[in-house]
């Protein structure tokens, strides 16, 4: 008898947690044997960047950061995807898998263009016509976490506006942060990873998981609810030191469930 967890998975399943793992270690050789970012080429980036490209809608969603986001995300497929895969067959998953990682993708892309639209509007105006006021007031609206006793030259630049030195390290900073918004790739699996769990709690909805942290029981219905609301509430709260894509999770989840509610609509059959 076989008693191997990883020969008995479903086969859509196993070889997404090989693609997966084979790519991050694939990234880990080709950076530090070739110097090649295979995150930033295969990433999804803001479609202004200069290094977007349109298949990285899809390969983003196959790359990861390191290890520990590869674990958490693989972790949470095996454990939830294994099953859906048994019960709606390969391809079905296949399908819903690809399409949530999608629809991940799309909603990160559409808040993630709003939210960029302003301040490269503000970052423009101040390139534009280079002052220290309109420099405090971008340091005010896009980056309040900046104590603006870290940037040792604008006090100093406010008591001599015509300074060319001060104005040009202004405009270096703005310009070096218009690089990391829009050339920082977004990557990794959650999107469809949320997707998945949705789908477990729609069709699953009471069966009881135990959480690890709390280590407590939880019905499969209220874990996607907490999951849900905390992925809004993070999503909403612009914390900058935040680098988390929620967005891309509630797309996942999103998706997920126009896409159930279709397959029920055209009488799926739920197990």
């Amino acid at each position: 008898m076989n008693t191997n967890p990883f020969t008995a998975l479903p086969p859509v399943v196993k070889n997404l947690l090989i693609i997966n793992a084979l790519l991050l270690l694939i990234s880990y050789v080709s950076q530090n044997a070739l110097g090649i970012n295979l995150s930033s080429i295969l990433g999804l980036h803001h479609y202004q960047s200069s290094q977007f490209e349109p298949y990285q809608i899809v390969t983003h969603m196959f790359m990861h950061g390191d290890i520990f986001h590869l674990f958490f995300n693989m972790f949470a497929l095996y454990m939830f995807g294994r099953v859906l895969e048994m019960v709606w067959g390969g391809k079905r998953f296949l399908i819903y898998y690809l399409i949530t990682g999608l629809g991940a993708a799309t909603l990160y892309s559409v808040v993630n263009a709003w939210e960029v639209s302003g301040f490269l509007h503000d970052a423009q105006a101040f390139l534009n016509t280079p002052n220290p006021e309109l420099f405090g007031q971008f340091l005010a609206e896009h980056l309040p976490q900046l104590q603006t006793a870290n940037i040792e030259f604008i006090d100093e630049w406010k008591y001599n506006p015509d300074n060319l030195k001060y104005a040009q390290e202004a405009e270096s900073f703005v310009l070096s942060i218009m690089d990391k918004r829009l050339n920082v790739p977004m990557v990794g699996a959650s999107g469809a990873v949320y997707g998945v769990l949705l789908a477990f709690g729609m069709l699953f909805p009471n069966t009881e998981l135990m959480l690890l942290f709390p280590p407590i029981p939880i019905k499969a219905k209220y874990m996607v609810m907490v999951y849900g609301a905390i992925e809004l509430y993070l999503g909403f709260s612009n914390n900058p030191d935040d680098n988390v894509a929620h967005f891309a999770h509630l797309g996942g989840m999103l998706f997920g469930v126009i896409l159930i509610k279709m397959w029920q609509k055209n009488r799926f059959q739920r197990f």
